[in-house]
């Protein structure tokens, strides 16, 4: 008499169906991977645009997490936001470039241990025929005075990151309230504004690196540079546990000195984009 379960398309291991095992054993062939994916620990940062608009994060980002067995979530908006992000805890440190901020947001008890990473510096854009006759001028301040005189297009980042925050001292002191149809706030990150500020040959403020990273899709040249306080340092911010106990204040500060280390600081050095350098790493010693 043949017996129940030996019918064919119906073999059983231990009662389940032949199938049902392999079905089984590919479910969690395929789940294994992943589950380790997401029990991988997450370490939240906000950052400017230009760390993530010229490509660093690509490179800086993967030996961390390959090292510390842990992802990255990384919030790419203007160095005004990605500290108010950091000031409600939904971040576990900032990376950005304003000192004066930088120093409020500290001051103020919100972040703890911050560090001098890197640097470049600011420029100014326009099209080849300048308008405003921004290559005469003597500094960037009357680099600025010169554009508002004329009622040139100018295309503000209008976002309160540290590109604005510099772009708003260069007004100030060029004695200048920017208003009127020749100034847009464009409320964009920085290569977003790089391609405004292209189609409407116009002239703008951007960071070196940025600049160089989209050198290709634009025709803007830079048409001033080099001055003193175009100079652009970057800062990196542990959030401070005190103030959020939930933030990931050890794993941070591992990422922190990460960056500002030896491995970090090759990296920065070496990254660049046709062999020219987009940031420099800061000494130890900071400024």
């Amino acid at each position: 008499m043949r017996q129940q379960g030996t019918n064919k398309g119906d073999d059983r291991i231990s009662g389940i169906p032949a199938r049902g095992v392999l079905l089984l054993l590919a479910l969690a062939i395929w789940v294994a991977p992943g589950s380790a994916a997401l029990a991988a620990e997450r370490l939240r940062m906000s950052t400017t645009t230009s760390t993530e608009n010229s490509g660093l994060l690509r490179v800086l980002l993967p030996p961390f997490e390959a090292k510390f067995g842990c992802k990255m979530d990384v919030i790419a908006v203007g160095t005004g936001k990605s500290l108010k992000l950091g000031e409600t805890g939904d971040v576990d440190l900032v990376f950005v470039h304003a000192r004066s901020l930088e120093d409020k947001f500290v001051a103020a008890g919100f972040g703890v241990n911050r560090r001098d990473v890197m640097y470049n510096d600011f420029v100014i854009l326009g099209s080849t025929d300048d308008p405003a006759g921004v290559r005469g001028a003597g500094s960037a301040t009357d680099a600025f005075a010169r554009i508002a005189a004329a009622g040139a297009r100018f295309v503000s980042r209008g976002d309160e990151s540290g590109t604005h925050q510099k772009e708003k001292e260069l007004w100030k002191a060029a004695g200048t309230t920017p208003r009127g149809k020749w100034y847009l706030e464009a409320g964009q990150g920085m290569g977003e504004v790089i391609r405004m500020a292209t189609e409407m040959r116009g002239y703008t403020l951007a960071d070196r690196g940025t600049y160089i990273a989209y050198r290709k899709k634009t025709d803007l040249v830079i048409l001033r540079q080099g001055d003193k306080g175009l100079w652009n340092p970057y800062g990196i911010i542990a959030v401070n546990p005190a103030r959020h106990p939930h933030v990931k204040y050890g794993l941070a500060i591992k990422f922190i000195e990460f960056v500002t280390g030896e491995e970090g600081r090759g990296i920065i050095a070496n990254f660049n984009v046709d062999g020219e350098p987009l940031f420099f790493p800061s000494s130890r010693e900071g400024p």
